[in-house]
């Protein structure tokens, strides 16, 4: 029996690396894990969406839309997030092969 991998697989049903459809599904799914992170982390601190969402000037709904899906957020609004969530985020950017460090 044929094993295949899980890059096999994307590049088979969901397109390979670098067309339209795998950078999609690759954002989609990097902005479903971001938002799982804030939520761990609202959780972490022991605070509701109301509150959070006072915190940084939105409604609790906003709150709920970054938590389920971050793709409407700005990065702004992540900032803002995780400084009233007193976490640190770190983004990373590369070019080529190498990290360009953001200060």
């Amino acid at each position: 029996m044929k094993k295949t991998t899980l890059a096999e697989m994307k590049d088979l049903y969901i397109g390979k690396e670098g067309t339209p459809e795998r950078d999609s599904y690759e954002y989609e799914l990097k902005m479903e894990i971001l938002g799982r992170m804030i939520k761990s982390a609202r959780i972490e601190r022991k605070m509701t969406q109301e509150e959070l969402g006072k915190l940084i000037g939105v409604q609790k709904s906003q709150i709920s839309k970054l938590e389920s899906s971050a793709n409407s957020a700005t990065i702004d609004t992540i900032m803002k997030v995780f400084r009233a969530l007193k976490a640190e985020i770190n983004f990373n950017v590369k070019i080529e092969d190498n990290f360009v460090k953001l200060t």
